[in-house]
């Protein structure tokens, strides 16, 4: 489409206030049966996401890979895995949605390879101290014979941070690092062999027509020099977002590496964009990551992250506004994704639930449903009024809440079995999505199979039974996007009401939106003409866990 090929002016770039749907593409829609979802699989859905409203797609890894982390472990970053189909249906799925003006961001994994990639079997056929080990973080082992690991560093899915190889003469050699799992080595991004690469990675994606990336593991490329000891504190965020000075998490060479990147999209037409998966600390440190030179946007982690408090998310709304805006940058919105417990049930967690830990059976201060679906309406109706991008993940516009119940003998997430099944991991929310509440496989395709269990209950949720069905969440999802669309509040400002300690309430022009995140009801007023209403209640008396939108007359 020739608008989505101009450059904008600067300040009116499309990724400023788009609204960006998350698709997990294993679990989104699986054309071949075999109970994978695949690229033919999303064209055929991409009618039903023009309809809901979004502006783009994001998809999460489709690229060559054992799968060993759903394809976070990369084989080859310039072509398809066969189990999601060819480059040609890359092709054919860029096409069709760019002909329903929906820009299409690409995952790349940029922290780390697969084992099976052939610069990593290279390395291991090498000798210490060769170009091919350079390529990754080889170090010698500690202790007489080398047989302890260079430092004290924890995988992020459990377990120690290094792995020893064994040499191509048979006796026991290196380390080498792996943040996450040992099929999963970490490249060595101060050498510019792995530089050169990337760039050429990014342009490969680029003239296929992809407009940005959404960069995994964004802050954790570059590590301290010497790799000094580290032990995180009890009940520290795995991906860092609660810690500071983690010696593996947000050093400032990586900057370097996006404002190089950076040039390379600008090389390009139209307003191509780069999004950092970056868990930091603070939103002061956030902001670092979308300076004018480097990303585009960066996930908003500590908003997804608040709890449901009414002050909590006021103070994050505004330090959110207040450092993007410091740096020009929009912010960005975000309540779920691949990696955290949907936020249908995490709003109604009663017990602490760290990143990355997971929900199942035995997971204390388990949600009553009603009231997570509730808060999580309410939560997206108070997203999608505010200012800058936002990000959807695939099934929350049905209110799909986590999968708790899935048996442990389906259980895929690495987490699981690195943890000896201490932490459930993230498999709660991949289980593929509804279609059809009598179809097979509820209508993830036509065979029946699934690669995750779908629970009973989610045929209420199918996207068949709700569309068209007054209340359901799809169709208030549908009526946010409209609305938001048509009144423009991707871009602009807002400004603060004040209706309780209980409230987060805030105007837009002559829009006025509404949360209660207290337990008694909150009287707007007699002057209210509601737009929309996250739960539909009579008179103008705001329910707990409800939101709304409505000008005054």
């Amino acid at each position: 489409m020739p608008e989505l090929e101009q450059k904008s002016a600067p300040g009116s770039e499309w990724w400023r206030s788009a609204v960006i749907y998350q698709i997990y593409p294993r679990s989104f829609a699986d054309a071949s049966g075999d109970g994978i979802g695949d690229l033919p699989g999303i064209t055929s859905r991409l009618d039903s996401l023009k309809q809901l409203g979004i502006d783009a797609i994001w998809l999460s890894p489709f690229m060559t890979s054992p799968q060993k982390d759903a394809g976070y472990d990369v084989a080859d970053y310039r072509d398809v895995d066969p189990l999601f189909g060819t480059l040609a249906d890359f092709d054919e799925m860029l096409a069709q949605a760019h002909a329903r003006s929906i820009r299409v961001i690409v995952d790349l994994v940029p922290n780390h390879s697969s084992d099976q990639h052939v610069w990593f079997q290279a390395a291991l056929k090498a000798a210490p101290g060769s170009p091919e080990r350079a390529r990754y973080i080889f170090r010698d082992g500690k202790g007489e014979h080398g047989e302890l690991p260079p430092n004290n560093w924890e995988s992020v899915f459990g377990g120690g941070m290094w792995e020893r190889i064994t040499e191509a003469d048979g006796t026991p050699g290196q380390w080498y690092l792996h943040i996450f799992d040992a099929s999963q080595p970490d490249f060595d991004w101060t050498n510019e062999e792995v530089r050169e690469e990337f760039r050429s990675t990014l342009r490969f994606w680029l003239d296929r027509g992809v407009d940005g990336f959404r960069v995994d593991v964004a802050h954790g490329m570059i590590k301290a020099a010497g790799l000094p000891d580290y032990s995180p504190g009890d009940g520290a965020d795995s991906m860092g977002g609660d810690q500071d000075e983690v010696p593996y998490w947000g050093q400032d060479g990586v900057h370097d590496i996006y404002r190089d990147w950076h040039k390379v999209l600008a090389e390009y037409d139209g307003d191509r964009a780069l999004c950092g998966e970056a868990w930091l600390p603070t939103l002061e440190k956030t902001a670092l990551w979308v300076r004018p030179d480097e990303m585009h946007q960066t996930f908003n982690f500590p908003y997804l992250m608040t709890p449901w408090d009414a002050k909590a998310l006021r103070d994050v709304i505004r330090e959110s506004l207040d450092r993007f805006g410091a740096v020009g940058a929009p912010s960005t919105w975000v309540l779920s994704n691949h990696d955290v417990v949907r936020h249908a049930t995490r709003l109604a967690l009663t017990a602490e639930n760290p990143q990355g830990e997971g929900i199942g059976p035995n997971t204390p201060g388990k949600p009553d449903p009603m009231v997570g679906l509730a808060r999580g309406r309410a939560a997206t109706t108070v997203m999608l009024a505010l200012p800058g991008s936002a990000y959807l993940y695939q099934g929350e516009e049905l209110g799909l809440p986590e999968a708790m119940e899935i048996p442990d003998a389906f259980r895929q997430d690495p987490t699981w079995f690195r943890t000896e099944g201490k932490r459930y991991g993230r498999d709660g929310c991949r289980v593929p999505l509804p279609w059809t509440a009598d179809a097979p496989a509820y209508g993830f395709n036509d065979t029946g199979a699934s690669w995750l269990p779908q629970p009973a209950e989610w045929a209420d949720y199918a996207r068949g039974v709700e569309a068209g069905t007054e209340g359901s969440t799809l169709e208030l999802y549908r009526t946010l996007l409209a609305e938001r669309r048509g009144r423009g509040l991707g871009s602009g400002s807002l400004v603060w009401e004040d209706l309780g300690e209980d409230a987060v309430a805030f105007r837009r022009g002559d829009l006025h939106v509404a949360a209660n995140l207290g337990d008694a009801p909150l009287d707007l007023g007699a002057d209210v003409r509601f737009v929309v209403q996250s739960e539909e209640f009579p008179g103008s008396v705001l329910p707990p866990n409800t939101a709304a939108w409505f000008t005054r007359v």
